[in-house]
């Protein structure tokens, strides 16, 4: 073979071999991208499951949801019933309420002494649940700061008379005015002993507001058909339209027997 036959093949497996190491280099570039893409990928996902777990922690005020705080002496399942009443009442009066809502207020003018009288009687035990849907209904907080107040009044011992004052003083439904903290505080001067620091801080940071929010869901979950919802040990007596507050009163003392 001629020296120049055998330098043309030197150099044809010269230029193969630089063919092959050029190639080489390609496919690892090209696997470092794909590396690099596989990883903003999973981190973009992380940050989207991040940004997710982050607003699972707000509420729809865009605030960051608190633990659940129960009232003090709150009963039943997951502490959602505020009891009034001695517990050796023959009779359970249960009662789900919002605080905005104007059917609410014309149950507790209409019914409020009558149930006042058989409670100091110790003939009745009454568990207030709190609900929020005009809240859901008309847009707004007023339901579920008034709701965190009652809750708060219940800490200081003072949840009936606050209560009370609450539904006297309601606004109209499309009215949030209890969505402003003063307001309720303003209220809460109505009734002796409950304006304190304590009260106002609870007030203020919304201490119990989750607490509200889950007895709201247990509402909803309870398919009643709205507010208020009163039940006579299970029976639902607010659907009975010959009820009165004498005849309550009449079934109560007959249970009492």
């Amino acid at each position: 073979m001629s020296e120049k036959n055998r330098e043309g093949k030197r150099t044809a497996r010269q230029k193969l071999a630089a063919e092959r190491e050029k190639q080489k280099s390609k496919d690892k570039r090209r696997r470092a991208l794909i590396v690099g893409a596989s990883v903003v990928c999973v981190l973009g996902l992380a940050a989207v499951i991040g940004v997710l777990g982050a607003n699972a922690g707000k509420d729809d005020g865009g605030e960051e949801a608190g633990p659940v705080v129960a009232p003090s002496g709150a009963q039943g399942k997951d502490s959602l019933a505020i009891p009034v009443g001695k517990e050796s009442a023959k009779s359970t009066l249960t009662i789900w309420e919002d605080f905005r809502c104007p059917a609410c207020k014309t149950f507790e003018l209409a019914y409020r002494d009558t149930i006042h009288e058989l409670t100091e009687a110790g003939q009745l035990k009454v568990e207030y649940h709190l609900a929020t849907i005009i809240d859901g209904n008309m847009g707004g907080t007023g339901s579920r700061k008034a709701a965190n107040a009652a809750a708060c009044a219940q800490d200081a011992g003072k949840f009936t008379p606050y209560h009370d004052v609450l539904f006297t003083n309601q606004p109209a439904e499309s009215d949030d005015a209890f969505a402003d903290e003063n307001k309720l505080l303003d209220l809460a001067r109505e009734v002796d002993g409950l304006d304190t620091t304590l009260f106002q801080e609870c007030v203020k940071n919304g201490t119990h507001n989750s607490w509200v929010e889950k007895s709201n869901e247990a509402f909803l979950d309870g398919g009643f058909g709205g507010t208020p919802t009163v039940l006579l040990d299970g029976k639902n007596i607010y659907q009975d339209r010959s009820m009165t507050p004498e005849k309550l009163k009449q079934m109560v003392s007959d249970a009492d027997k």
